[in-house]
This record gives C-alpha cells, structure tokens and sequence, in this order.
C-alpha cells in the first residue's frame, strides 16, 4: 500500500473510530443514575427498612461521610428498599458496595426475571453487580440490600441503579365517590371510585389513617355501637399520596353484638379448676370470692379430637375429696348469677385439643356445648383452644377470609350458638400470644424458615367474631419473649410485656409486615389482661407492682417505662387469670390487688 492509500486508510479508521466513541458515548449518556440517595448522605431518604432495622452511621463507609448500617433479627432479615421509575424494554444495571455476611443486592418487579446477587462474605467492602431487563409494561422496579436471618449486622453504600429513567410517575388525584354501606354496630363499609394511577389507598377515620387497601373498599372494623364516624380516602402511589376525599360521616347501629349482657366496667375474669384437681386444691363454686364477676369453668373437653363432641361433668370425689354435690354447685351457679356474676363453660385447655375439621363435627360440637349450657344455665361460652386446635393446614395467609375448615367450621358453629343464645351470650376467647400477637410478624405459611404456620392462627377467628365477642383475654404468658410494635422484644413477667401486647390489641398491626393485611383493633371494653395468679400457676407471672404499672400506662399513659403506647384506653376491661384456684393457694394476692386498683 503507498503512502497516500496508507494515509487514507489511517483517516477512514479514525473517523470510524471517532464515530464509534461518538455512538458509545451517545449511548451512555441515556443512562442515568437513578438510585435516590444510594450513598446515604441524606440519611435513610427514599429508603425504607424492614422491622427499623436500618440506620445510617459514618463509620465503615466506602464513600462520602456515610453509609447504611442493617441489623437482621431472627424473624427479619433487615431488608432496605426504594422503588425506582423505570422504561419498560429497557436494560439496566445494580451495583452496590457491601461489607458483613449474607449480603445480597437484587431488583423485583422487573416484569422479567427478578434478579440478585450475594456474597457469603465480605470482611471489607465488596463491589456486587447483576443485570436486568424490564418487561414491556413495567413502569417501576424495587431495588434492596438485605441480610439474612439472625446473622450480623452488615453495611452497604453506593448503592446504584444505571439505566434509562422513566416517565416522572404523577400524584394520583384524590377518590371520589366516597360512600357507605349498611354499617353494623362496629363496622362501616365503605366504597370509592378509583383513581388514575394510584397502587393503594388510605383509609382516614377522624383524621387519623386506619387501613391501607390496594382496591376500592374496605371495612372500619373496631367501631362503637350507635356513634358518629367521619371517613376520608387518599391514593397513592411511587411519586406520594394525594389529597383526601371530601368526608363521608357513617353512624353505626346499637346492635347487641358482643355486649353479652351486663358487667361492670372493670371486670376480674378467673378461670375455675371444676373438673379436673390438681397442686392448687379444689374450690367449691360458693367459696368464689365476689372479687370475680366472670368465672370460666374450666374445662369441657371432647370426647376425640374430631368429634366435635364436648362433654363436662365436676371433679370425681376420688381426686377432690372436697367436692360439692350436683344439685349444691347448680344451686351456687344460680346465687353468683344472681348476684350479677357471669358463669361461662371453658371448651379446650392444654389437654384438650379440638379440630372441627368438618361439618358433621361442627354441628356435634354445638349441639353438645348447647346442651352443657342449658343443663347448668350458664351464661355463655369462652373459647380455650391450645396446641394444634387451630392448625392452619391449608395455608391461608389472609385473615380476612380463611379457607381452612378448622377456622371456618369454628366461626360456625360460635355463630350460630351467639345466634341461638341472644345478645346477652356472652362470649370469650383466651388465646395464647403465639396465636395472636406472634401475627404480627408470622401468619399462614409463608416462607419463614420453617416457622410454624399455626403462628396468627386465632387472627381469622377474632375477626369473623368482633362483633360477637364479649371479652379476649390473651394469655400473656408461657410464651417467651414477642414483638411489639415498636419492634422490639418484649419479655414476659413485667409490666413492659404486658403494655406491649395489650397495646397492639387496641392499636392494631400489619399482618406478617404486610401494609394491606391490617387487624383492626379491637374495642377497649372487650380487651382484659392474662396473667397466671401465682409464680406456680404459669411462666410469666407478674407482681402486682409491675400489673399496676401496666394499668397505669394502659388506662392513664403514666409509668409507661421504655414502651410508648399508641394511645390510652380508660375503659380497658380489665384483668384474667389463671387462676381461680391458684389465687386462693398465693393467698388471693391476685384478686386482693384488683380490687384496690385505683380504677379511673
């Protein structure tokens, strides 16, 4: 080749060159960086944790000043997020800088193939990648950093999300619409006209956000008889949420629901050892002190599992020496009736397993409860099941509507004995906390690790029955440590424990962290405290002392310690135990310190 081909030749290059770098740098330049505050220099804005287990700190940081610090629990495993708009058909790229183990980075709602990446470990910072490409209608994606479950704290920091940046996602318009169906005497209906654009709605009950739902209606639950409510709906979405409606105001019925005739304002509920003796000694019904205004017999028990079949018969004089005739305990039902006390049959117990898992056995257990409450003339029924009683084997994961026929065939059959019985029924429920709280972060089978998905199991049972049930006591005991909604272990046996759990009855909680799956609270005169009466009676007993802190802060927002209520309830019903029988063995210390309980 001459010179000036050569020449010409090298010229073609660099122009085909120079058009290259021109093309790929055109090409880069549509990439933006879209992770909003992926250094954490703004804290943790556009960022949300899991359980508030993120904070930023300045101290190990890859660059800039500060970076993000995430503590996995053993039920959470410290996952931080921020949604991002996106293009759909488009190519992007995450990358991050960690340190700890069990780091992951990933990307969800991609419309393709959700992505991550992780490292084992990563003693100094780590630079993970991964790829992905949006589908043809994805708009926005989700990028997070998580740990793993019980492992160490780890830090991650410049974070970030290179890709073209989609349309500026617009505030929804407020709901219109806004209506009320038929309401009950504790719930409310409501109804409204979507809004372009918008992922979820709040619902407002005199100002204050009660539910978040991703359609068009919802239900107020935990609601007064015969009162006045004034609702409000917003939308929202990725860009924030929109104006509330105009107000809609809905007053409730007077209904009977769950008022199960008449108790005081405070009330000492105590369970009765009738059937069955042991350490604590038999207690005639007569000698119940008049501190008790509802006694739980304690126990009805099945003839089988399945049966349904459900029979109670007093102590045998072989066991209790000192057990009253018949006609002697009928006749004391009838006095402490009289005296305006309540007289329930318990159903269940810790030996006493009860599966309604069909009709048949549904029908048998309320013919069979129908016939122990006409013989003796009680006044209702409380609900004591244990164990694998309410084994959700189907893998229900709304509470809203269960399908397993172990919960459906219950709802059923305490339906229709509140229906057969009249609004003086009185109904009760002595849940464990396992059953109840632990829902807050566990329910159904949802992939936790193994955890055991009877977790939340009373949660569907609870609801369907708001507006029949008289009294829970949740037995705030023999549980071990549980999570309240500040998202902190609390333990049994002080007076932290027990505002914790009761505060979440009467605040209401996220089901399994999920926003849209909310248990209303129930009311405060349904609401009493559980504890066992002696140290011997149950793990988790409580001195009265640290019991009238609890009430303290519960019923007046005084002597509140480190957990900080959502709210003060003056007309908490009051208090259970466990039990009648072992009061008496501790020298009534249980009933005496009710009693001089300066109730407001």
């Amino acid at each position: 080749m001459d010179r000036t081909r050569l020449l010409a030749a090298l010229s073609a290059a660099a122009i085909a060159i120079s058009g290259l770098v021109a093309t790929a740098t055109s090409a880069g330049a549509a990439d933006t960086e879209l992770a909003r505050n992926g250094g954490f220099e703004a804290g943790l804005e556009g960022w949300s944790c899991t359980a508030g287990s993120g904070a930023v700190v300045n101290a190990p940081v890859h660059g800039g000043s500060s970076a993000l610090k995430a503590t996995p629990a053993g039920s959470d495993n410290a996952k931080c997020g921020q949604t991002v708009t996106v293009k759909p058909n488009s190519d992007y790229t995450l990358s991050g800088w960690v340190q700890g183990s069990y780091v992951y980075l990933g990307a969800s709602g991609t419309g393709t193939t959700d992505v991550s990446t992780w490292t084992a470990s990563a003693p100094s910072w780590q630079r993970l990648t991964t790829t992905f490409r949006t589908g043809a209608a994805t708009t926005s994606v989700t990028i997070y950093t998580h740990g793993w479950y019980g492992t160490p704290t780890y830090y991650a920091d410049d974070l970030s999300l290179l890709g073209p940046g989609g349309d500026p996602v617009q505030i929804p318009a407020a709901p219109t619409g806004l209506t009320a169906g038929s309401p009950g005497s504790t719930s409310v209906p409501l109804s409204w006209s979507g809004s372009s654009g918008a992922t979820s709605y709040h619902v407002y009950r005199g100002g204050a956000k009660v539910l978040t739902v991703s359609g068009t209606s919802a239900t107020v639950t935990g609601l007064a008889p015969s009162t006045s409510y004034s609702f409000q709906v917003s939308a929202a979405n990725a860009a924030g949420e929109s104006p509330k409606s105009a107000a809609l105001t809905a007053t409730t019925t007077s209904g009977g629901g769950g008022s199960g005739g008449d108790l005081p304002a405070h009330a000492l509920v105590g369970y009765l050892h009738a059937s069955f003796a042991n350490g604590s000694g038999y207690t005639r019904m007569a000698d119940v002190p008049d501190s008790w205004d509802v006694i739980n017999l304690a126990f009805g028990e099945p003839t089988s599992v399945t049966s349904g079949d459900i029979r109670f018969s007093l102590c045998p004089a072989s066991e209790c020496p000192n057990v009253e005739s018949l006609a002697d305990f009928k006749a004391a039902v009838k006095a402490k009736q009289a005296a305006g006390k309540k007289i329930l049959i318990s159903i269940g117990g810790a030996n006493g397993q009860v599966q309604l898992s069909t009709t048949a056995a549904r029908d048998t257990f309320v013919s069979s409860v129908s016939k122990i409450i006409d013989e003796y003339g009680l006044d209702g029924l409380d609900i004591d099941f244990e164990g694998h009683s309410l084994s959700l084997n189907t893998g229900d994961t709304d509470f809203r509507s269960p399908t397993s026929p172990v919960i459906v065939n219950l709802i059923s059959a305490i339906k229709t004995l509140k229906a057969k019985y009249g609004s003086d029924f009185v109904l009760a429920m002595a849940p464990e906390t396992f059953f109840v709280q632990l829902g807050y972060q566990y329910y159904g089978s949802g992939p936790w690790g193994g955890q055991d998905p009877r977790a939340g199991a009373y949660l569907p049972v609870i609801h369907a029955l708001r507006d029949d049930l008289t009294l829970l006591h949740v037995q705030d005991y023999n549980s071990g440590s549980i999570m309240g909604l500040d998202n902190q272990y609390h333990s049994m046996g002080g007076a932290d424990f027990h505002i914790a759990m009761t505060d979440m009855l009467l605040t209401g909680f996220p089901v399994a962290g999920d926003t849209t799956k909310v248990f209303p609270a129930l009311r405060p005169e349904q609401v009493a405290i559980g504890l066992p009466a002696s140290t011997q009676a149950g793990n988790g007993h409580t001195t009265p002392a640290e019991v009238n802190k609890a009430l303290d802060c519960l019923t007046k927002k005084v002597s509140c310690g480190s957990y900080q209520t959502h709210g003060s309830w003056p007309s908490l019903r009051g208090l259970m135990t466990w039990s009648v029988n072992w009061d008496r063995f501790n020298q009534w210390e249980f009933s005496k310190n009710f009693d001089a309980y300066g109730w407001s």
